[in-house]
């Protein structure tokens, strides 16, 4: 027997289902004839934010690449500018290696001649200046994109999953 509670978000879902559709949901028809069992709901996807500034604190603590955005530079000279720009490149692109592995969507030399198919993924290759038709589109490759063919991201922890960086105090 169908508990109590169910049967009667069943009936609302119903009622409002005849109401807008004209027809009664497929599961609950399922439910009520006992053919097949409800399937339990899917387990909620992880917030992407959390990963999204889990990267972001990953490229602070291997490179600093947040102290340098937010950093102001106009009072130093273009060779600090340099110097730092070498340690922040470095410590980023180390990271990156140690949990991404990224590919180019187009592997072919920026600035050369291709073609984009018909079928092709909006998602992986975007389409710009006078566009007109369908494809295929014959263009030079401004961008090649990035693909993460590899994601090894460590666990995230349970707590302070905002803070990107934790301030630091030396105590002396």
């Amino acid at each position: 027997m169908i508990p109590y509670g169910r049967r009667l978000k069943f009936a609302f879902r119903t009622f409002f289902s005849i109401l807008d559709y004209s027809r009664i949901p497929q599961d609950v028809v399922d439910a009520m004839v006992q053919r097949e069992p409800i399937a339990p709901a899917p387990a909620p996807a992880p917030d992407s934010s959390d990963r999204a500034l889990q990267v972001l604190a990953l490229l602070q603590r291997d490179g600093r690449l947040i102290d340098f955005l937010m950093e102001d530079l106009t009072a130093y000279a273009d060779a600090q500018i340099g110097a730092a720009v070498r340690d922040v490149h470095a410590g980023c692109r180390e990271s990156l290696r140690r949990y991404l592995t990224l590919e180019p969507v187009i592997d072919d030399e920026e600035g050369q001649q291709v073609t984009v198919e018909n079928g092709m993924d909006p998602a992986r290759v975007r389409v710009i200046g006078n566009v007109a038709g369908a494809p295929p589109f014959n263009g030079v490759l401004r961008h090649r994109g990035w693909d993460a063919t590899r994601i090894e991201l460590p666990p995230l922890p349970s707590a302070a999953r905002t803070v990107i960086a934790p301030a630091e105090v030396e105590v002396s």
